[in-house]
């Protein structure tokens, strides 16, 4: 595909006017972070249950052929969204699977260790089942590079594989200059707040909040996808590099003129990319 599709441009115009005022402005976004209150969950036909005092939406059932844990995005302070479980609900009616979504602790009130417990407790109930996939967008699809790795220092078995849309994998920002004035979502000023925030007594270049600073190596497959456009792209780049010098059989999908988690949109775009999703964990 040469160039993004005209439905894929109408999203991206949306987007554009719905984009935070925290993502470019220190004032804004240090207002938000002192005035943030815990987020609602989403209510509808869409429940959740109970994990030992966390929410936990799950789709398909149980004993599925496959089964997906969902780490959701929202830069680590937006709860999950329904177009998180819609998502959700489409991975497991078309790849036969069960989906777990945690409601795992967000910032400014929670830090990412707190996060790391939860999800680590909730990991260890599916490591006996078999295809295990990884799977989280943005903030979460980072959170699950560094759970990765971190998996290694806890001795708990990997999964099967890992899938990521549009991965945060440097919190710190650092890999200057980012474009933020073309992202329709993310803005480099609110991000990198919002990273020490999440990070609390971390270092915002820890793998564990971090992961392009982490090793990789014995990490299962993995297949990430990123907007050509996003002010991630270049960074997810970076990552897939190390990935690959530690041995990593990865494949990186950018989406020509696309952006940021552009596969859960209702785009043509996100029906190629679930093709692909298809291919590594059916077909």
């Amino acid at each position: 595909m040469s160039g993004k599709s005209f439905i894929a441009k109408i999203e991206e115009g949306i987007l554009k006017i719905t984009k935070p005022d925290y993502m470019d402005s220190k004032e804004d976004v240090d207002d938000f972070l002192k005035n943030s209150s815990d987020n609602k969950l989403p209510g509808g036909i869409f429940k959740s249950v109970d994990f030992n005092g966390t929410p936990v939406f799950t789709f398909g059932d149980e004993n599925a052929k496959n089964t997906i844990l969902y780490i959701h995005g929202g830069a680590y302070v937006n709860e999950i969204n329904y177009q998180h479980l819609i998502y959700c609900f489409l991975l497991s009616r078309k790849l036969n699977a069960n989906v777990l979504a945690p409601v795992y602790p967000l910032a400014p009130s929670s830090k990412a260790i707190q996060t790391y417990e939860v999800v680590t407790e909730l990991y260890e109930t599916l490591i006996s089942r078999n295809n295990l996939t990884l799977m989280g967008d943005s903030a979460g699809g980072g959170f699950v590079h560094s759970f990765c790795q971190y998996l290694k220092t806890i001795d708990l078995p990997q999964p099967d594989r890992i899938i990521t849309f549009s991965p945060w994998v440097d919190i710190s920002m650092s890999n200057l200059p980012y474009d933020s004035e073309n992202d329709p979502i993310l803005g480099e000023i609110g991000l990198k707040e919002i990273g020490k925030s999440w990070a609390g007594n971390w270092n915002t270049q820890d793998y564990r909040v971090s992961p392009i600073f982490g090793d990789n190596e014995g990490l299962p497959d993995t297949l990430i996808f990123a907007g050509e456009n996003e002010i991630f792209c270049k960074d997810i780049k970076k990552y897939v590099e190390n990935l690959k010098k530690d041995g990593i059989n990865v494949k990186l999908i950018i989406g020509n003129g696309l952006f940021h988690i552009y596969p859960l949109f209702p785009i043509p775009e996100a029906v190629s990319a679930f093709k692909e999703i298809k291919k590594e964990i059916i077909d």
